[in-house]
């Protein structure tokens, strides 16, 4: 599985989250995909299968046909985590993320920078 990472500092970062996972759960409705814009999701394919979307306070999980997406807020920072089979997929949810994260969060000026998380090294003799 690919994975990249952003910490974006913010001090509202659970309303952050909570709008993104109320967002991903209205992109898996009927309804919703109907009048959706696919052009707002990058490449012009279309709207992602939401699969299953779970939000606390805190944390929320979005499970989707590219792979998912974890968030994780807190003081000062919404740290989140996405996870891919395939560096495209992986791609289209960073793009997704950061169009959503910086339209709710345009006022703020919120950036979101990805990167690779760091792997554990094997220790000598392993």
């Amino acid at each position: 599985m690919l994975t990249t990472e952003a910490d974006i500092q913010t001090e509202h970062a659970a309303r952050y989250l909570e709008r993104v996972c109320g967002h991903a759960g209205k992109m898996g409705t009927a309804g919703h995909r109907q009048g959706h814009r696919p052009a707002s999701h990058g490449r012009g394919d279309g709207p992602p299968e939401v699969r299953r979307v779970e939000c606390s306070g805190t944390e929320g999980t979005v499970i989707l046909n590219w792979g998912q997406w974890t968030m994780q807020a807190l003081p000062g920072l919404l740290a989140v985590r996405a996870e891919a089979a395939d560096e495209d997929s992986l791609r289209r949810i960073q793009d997704l993320l950061t169009a959503r994260l910086q339209k709710f969060g345009r006022r703020e000026r919120l950036t979101v920078n990805w990167r690779r998380p760091e792997t554990a090294t094997a220790e000598p003799g392993c």
